[in-house]
């Protein structure tokens, strides 16, 4: 099975990208989706998150996000502690859909993960796409997100791998200014190529469809 790694900075399409690849057929894992559940009321991380962060917890039993993110917002520790409890809940997660896709005999699956590269999450994906675009185009994108400044959207490009760097670590780059279609087009080349075997993996040169 292949491991697909999917990943790009801030306001890059790659929610968009994630969306696509499900429409192509391709199994997704959504980090940012797991790590919504780990902090919804019963999640798992609720309860670390609380202990380390007095003061988060909403009326509703789950993580005030936004209480959390003003918490460790430009402050490094807080940030370090918090990923401390999150990283290997969504690692778990993700290993166990990895291991549900195998046992499936899927072809083929997606990790979608913002931090892929940051966290050193490119070692489990045989392939990596970034998705891009320029940085005027970005910063439009972010800055009509409700509740989204100029001065967040700098510490959150602080905290991120430059997009050229994610770029030159690609397997392949998708560029989502080019409208919707041409990235589906893009996508979907990727898909059917990988599916074909006619790409050599990120661990060694073997070949891609193995089990």
């Amino acid at each position: 099975m292949i491991v697909l790694g999917l990943t790009g900075s801030i306001g890059m399409g790659k929610s968009t990208a994630a969306a696509t690849l499900r429409r192509l057929g391709v199994p997704v894992f959504d980090a940012d989706a797991e790590v919504h559940r780990l902090l919804a009321a019963g999640g798992a991380a609720t309860a670390p998150v609380e202990a380390a962060f007095p003061g988060v917890r909403g009326a509703t039993g789950g993580i005030d996000r936004q209480l959390l993110a003003q918490r460790v917002f430009n402050n490094a520790p807080a940030l370090r502690q918090l990923e401390a409890i999150l990283h290997p809940l969504v690692q778990a997660a993700e290993q166990r859909f990895v291991a549900r896709a195998r046992a499936r005999r899927e072809r083929l699956v997606v990790l979608d993960i913002p931090l892929l590269f940051e966290t050193g999450g490119g070692v489990r994906c045989d392939f990596v796409i970034v998705v891009s675009a320029p940085a005027r185009l970005q910063r439009e994108r972010v800055l009509r997100r409700p509740g989204m400044s100029a001065r967040r959207l700098a510490g959150i490009l602080e905290a991120q791998m430059p997009d050229r760097e994610k770029r030159r670590r690609a397997d392949f780059v998708v560029q989502t200014a080019l409208g919707r279609g041409t990235s589906y087009r893009r996508l979907a080349g990727i898909v059917r190529q990988l599916r074909a075997g006619q790409m050599q993996d990120r661990k060694g040169g073997k070949r891609c469809g193995r089990s």
